[in-house]
C-alpha cells in the first residue's frame, strides 16, 4: 500500500507543479520538440552508425544495365 500512496503523492506533486507554471511556459513545454526515438533508445552513435551504413550499402550496388535483368 505505501508504494502507492508514494506514487499518487509523486503525481499530485507533479500535477500541482506543473498548474503553477504560467500559461506562456507550459504552452512552450508542450510545443517543445522531443528527440527521434532511436537517440532516446540507443544514444546517437548506434542510429547514426547504422544509418551511414545502410546508405553505402545501396551506393556499392552497380545498377543493373537497361535491359539486363539481375
Amino acid at each position: 500500500m505505501s508504494d502507492t500512496t508514494d506514487y499518487l503523492k509523486f503525481v499530485a506533486e507533479r500535477s500541482v507543479a506543473y498548474l503553477n507554471l504560467p500559461a506562456d511556459e507550459r504552452r512552450a513545454r508542450r510545443k517543445k520538440k522531443r528527440e527521434p526515438w532511436q537517440v532516446r533508445w540507443f544514444g546517437l552513435l548506434l542510429p547514426l552508425g547504422l544509418r551511414i551504413w545502410w546508405m553505402s550499402r545501396n551506393k556499392d550496388k552497380e545498377p543493373a544495365a537497361p535491359g539486363r535483368q539481375g
